[in-house]
């Protein structure tokens, strides 16, 4: 009911009386009052005089899973939405919900996030609302060996939402990063839960740095926000909406595979091709010159000798790039 009373404040450009809202959702006066009040609390000014009602004056600046459901038009990614206040871990949440049965494209949302995972165990942290830690949770209906595009799927879809939304020049840093010049942006990590011919669902995780401007002396050299970039504040709920609306095109509608055309996409925002990189194959450490992606997503690494070699996962040193 939130959300319903918040869309009709939201399209209503004067006051709209209690009993008007009552009416109009067939709740009673009592639960409309009890609803702004909940609004309120989440962020949403709200004006209330006697006589005229209720108006919307300003929009919440923090994470809303109301004012994110009536931006938001997607058929499958957010149509469910839950914001927590905090939480260790958004992946490991979703991951409980996805065990316990939630629908395919639930996706949940942090304020703060005191435990996030990162690739190779690392964890992250940051500040109350600096940034936005978003997990998604799907279930395709194909074998684990088919779902190893969701990982540049959701870097391509992250990078182009957040260039189109912030006027941003960010690049895809392979396989799960997000760059803005030598700067880490945007973290992104899939998990799975499957068998061996069938996945029970995915869940994928985005860290976004917004608001930083400060970071640890371990990272500061190497991490950047979208405040420290544009100099600019933006609404959060837009962009998360941004975020999900470009996501639904790239994996749903891509049926959770690299077409042709998104792997050409993917290559132009890539910041790793074109570099010389670093990977490990066994015990030996192999170097050469990054310079393509594959139709599953793989790194094409040309070597000295000439021949391509894949890199389909671990650790990859990027000249240039932290």
């Amino acid at each position: 009911m939130q959300t319903k009373i918040a869309k009709i404040l939201y399209e209503s450009d004067k006051h709209i009386s209690g009993q008007q809202i009552s009416e109009q959702l067939g709740v009673s006066r009592q639960a409309v009052s009890k609803a702004v009040k909940s609004l309120r609390d989440k962020g949403f000014e709200i004006e209330s005089i006697t006589n005229k009602g209720y108006l919307l004056t300003k929009m919440p600046q923090k994470l809303c899973e109301e004012a994110i459901s009536f931006y938001l038009d997607t058929k499958l990614i957010g149509r469910k939405i839950e914001v927590l206040d905090t939480v260790g871990s958004t992946n490991d949440y979703l991951k409980k919900l996805g065990s316990q049965g939630a629908q395919s494209g639930t996706v949940v949302l942090a304020r703060e996030q005191t435990a996030g995972k990162g690739r190779l165990g690392r964890t992250w942290q940051s500040k109350k609302d600096d940034g936005i830690a978003l997990s998604v949770l799907l279930r395709p209906e194909k074998s684990p060996a088919e779902i190893s595009s969701i990982t540049p799927l959701t870097g391509l879809a992250v990078c182009r939402a957040i260039n189109d939304f912030c006027r941003l020049d960010s690049r895809i840093k392979w396989p799960n990063d997000i760059i803005v010049g030598k700067k880490k942006l945007v973290g992104i990590l899939t998990e799975m839960s499957a068998e061996f011919d069938r996945v029970d669902y995915t869940v994928t995780g985005i860290g976004i740095n917004v608001k930083n401007t400060t970071f640890p002396d371990d990272i500061a050299h190497k991490a950047t926000s979208v405040l420290l970039e544009t100099g600019r504040h933006f609404d959060v709920n837009k962009l998360v909406v941004c975020i999900l609306k470009n996501l639904e095109r790239e994996l749903v509608e891509n049926h959770y595979n690299l077409s042709g055309t998104s792997v050409a996409d993917y290559q132009l925002l890539c910041a790793t091709i074109g570099r010389s990189v670093t990977f490990t194959r066994g015990r030996r450490k192999i170097s050469g010159m990054a310079v393509g992606i594959s139709n599953s997503g793989e790194l094409e690494v040309m070597l000295s000798n000439g021949t391509i070699s894949t890199v389909n996962s671990g650790e990859v040193t990027v000249q240039g790039i932290y």
